[in-house]
């Protein structure tokens, strides 16, 4: 009976992990693929990031925590009820969360940049303004990456592996990469390591060699 309770319980908790999974993403176009490595076209993106310093694993739950603290409700929105009228700022507007979340490396190496991706029904003009400055909100014109998708814990041993992997894929096949490495990461924590969908990217040239 212990066992059965037990097994019950995993397919449970495997589920609820899935379940909060589903929650909206960025639309892509695959432009080609290779077993767990993917060549992507992104459409223009709007999303809200935050310089956080220190360990890589620390740096990602403390930019978390500033990042939901804007989306469920720390922001005020621009209304104006015509081009006549002044603006008017309303607060609170919850926002609904997307996946992934995403963390790069800074260029200077000093700090990481942690990042929600906004709906899509939001422009520049009309997504509600972080009251906390230390969130940026960019506009990320449309853009391909090459990606590697796996699932498991990410440990920085896993990171490692995979980033590794990808490069010499990016070598093999000739591609130019810009910039550092873009983790993404699409599980809320308590999700069954199988059942995890991490990725590494690196933003690449538009024309595919």
């Amino acid at each position: 009976m212990f066992f059965i309770i037990s097994f019950i319980l995993l397919i449970i908790l495997a589920l609820a992990g899935t379940i909060m999974s589903q929650v909206n993403e960025p639309k892509y176009n695959v432009i080609s693929f290779q077993k767990n490595i993917e060549i992507r076209e992104y459409v223009p993106l709007l999303v809200a990031q935050v310089a956080v310093t220190g360990e890589r694993k620390s740096a990602i739950s403390s930019g978390f925590k500033i990042l939901a603290d804007y989306i469920f409700g720390n922001n005020k929105r621009v209304t104006r009820i015509n081009r006549a009228a002044p603006a008017a700022q309303q607060d609170g507007e919850r926002i609904s969360m997307t996946a992934p979340v995403i963390q790069q490396e800074s260029k200077d190496s000093k700090h990481w940049n942690v990042a929600f991706v906004m709906p899509e029904e939001y422009s520049i003009k009309t997504l509600p303004q972080p009251k906390n400055k230390q969130i940026e909100i960019i506009s990320i014109p449309r853009k391909r990456y090459v990606v590697i998708r796996f699932s498991g814990l990410p440990t920085e041993l896993a990171l490692r592996k995979h980033q590794k992997n990808l490069i010499n894929f990016l070598a093999k096949e000739r591609i130019n990469a810009r910039g550092k490495a873009i983790l993404a990461f699409y599980n809320p924590p308590w999700t069954l390591p199988f059942l995890r969908r991490n990725e590494i990217m690196f933003e690449i040239e538009q024309e595919i060699q």
